[in-house]
């Protein structure tokens, strides 16, 4: 399941130009987000720890948990996504169970890989 895919005749998106920031590491957050186009990386201090492309979720850890944002995501090409409030999450998570367990296992993905880089800075 690709998340893009859901939101494809979405009209109402957010467009950034290359090098335009869409949250800095430290932002309250209240909201997450699904590449439609473009890409954008993130970035947890000055260290790049994933490229976003057609169909990421990006901040969705502010819909599960109030705490600031933990990295600073900046588009590196002109990039249109989709805003995804709490109660639109919800809607979907709801209706979609597939999209729920596609955010479970973003989650999961991204855990795995900074235990991959906290393990390999400790040896």
């Amino acid at each position: 399941m690709n998340p893009a895919d859901l939101f494809a005749h979405q009209s109402d998106t957010l467009n950034l130009a290359p090098g335009e920031t869409l949250f800095r590491q430290g932002d309250a957050g209240d909201a997450m987000f699904v590449v439609l186009e473009g890409t954008l990386q993130v970035l947890v201090g000055d260290k790049v720890v994933e490229n976003a492309t057609r169909g990421a979720i990006i901040g969705e850890m502010a819909l599960i948990d109030p705490a600031p944002r933990n990295a600073t995501v900046v588009a590196v090409a002109a990039a249109r996504l989709v805003k995804v409030d709490q109660r639109r999450f919800h809607f979907l998570i709801q209706q979609n169970p597939f999209f729920a367990t596609h955010v479970m296992k973003e989650l999961v993905e991204r855990l795995r890989a900074m235990n991959k880089i906290l393990a390999a800075a400790a040896v």
